[in-house]
């Protein structure tokens, strides 16, 4: 999907892009397989649980299958749509027996072709479905599964795309988007290819009122606010923040510290921590 940008005739225009919706086959979803999104705006039980959050234009939610348990059935693609709730594309499925299902769009997935979910043995193709036993090894694979039967957790997001790298005894080996290289259950299903839309990180929305229709409300500095307020504020003027280490609102830690839990049950699985990104 190329990005588009707009002739700067605003200062929003000018630093802004928006995405080009040239592979889209259909506007309207399927009135079966959507549902009403119920606005939380960030509360749990009334409380704040994640700030900055509200507003945003009306969505409904598209049901996608991401267990694709269907096994055997061959389905044809009738539609490559947008979803609002994420940034990859996704493809309605009608399969032999009739019934329509939604999936995520694997990068290259053509209208009228034809796809497959299997246990056993299916066409080494983008967009069919097998456990990771039936893949050769470095085949691109996205919307891994992490328990057997639950469905694609892992390798989602737009552009994503999972190396598997090794099989051997009952675990494969896979590396993931964020660089950790970790082993999953080999009875773990996996759908081939690279998740659709790649240039989606691209995307700049350029003015405070798109993120606003996206539902994301403007985030204050601490450096802007009083003591009172947060542990970066006061001073006179331009100035650093007067501490030894960044700290949230609330005086905790708020820079390089790991939030991941210690002795989780899946650390004797990952192999290669996940690369840390440059902070800038």
């Amino acid at each position: 999907m190329p990005i588009k940008k707009y002739r700067p005739v605003t200062k929003g225009r000018r630093i802004s892009s928006v995405q080009d919706f040239s592979d889209i086959t259909r506007k309207e979803p399927e009135k079966s397989l959507i549902m009403i999104r119920k606005e939380f705006a960030g509360r749990t039980n009334g409380k704040i649980t994640v700030r900055h959050k509200g507003g945003g234009v009306k969505q409904y939610i598209r049901i996608i299958d991401f267990r694709r348990n269907k096994y055997d059935i061959p389905a044809r693609v009738d539609s490559i749509e947008y979803d609002p709730n994420r940034g990859a594309r996704i493809s309605l499925l009608v399969y032999k027996d009739g019934e329509k299902r939604y999936i995520l769009a694997p990068d290259g997935l053509k209208v009228g072709e034809e796809v497959v979910s299997s246990k056993n043995t299916a066409d080494i193709k983008v967009g069919n479905r097998l456990p990771l036993t039936k893949i050769p090894v470095g085949m691109t694979v996205h919307a891994v599964e992490i328990t057997p039967g639950k469905g694609g957790q892992i390798g989602r997001g737009a552009g994503n795309k999972i190396q598997f790298m090794a099989l051997e005894g009952r675990y494969a080996t896979i590396k993931l988007p964020s660089g950790e290289v970790r082993n999953v259950l080999k009875e773990c299903m996996a759908t081939i290819g690279t998740v659709s839309n790649p240039d989606y990180h691209l995307v700049r929305y350029g003015k405070a009122g798109r993120m606003r229709l996206r539902g994301i409300k403007p985030t204050v500095r601490g450096k802007a606010m009083n003591p009172v307020d947060h542990p970066h504020g006061g001073g006179e003027g331009k100035h650093p923040i007067g501490l030894k280490y960044p700290k949230t609102k609330w005086g905790k830690h708020a820079l390089g510290v790991k939030t991941r839990k210690k002795n989780r049950p899946s650390d004797a699985l990952i192999i290669t921590r996940r690369r840390d990104r440059k902070r800038r």
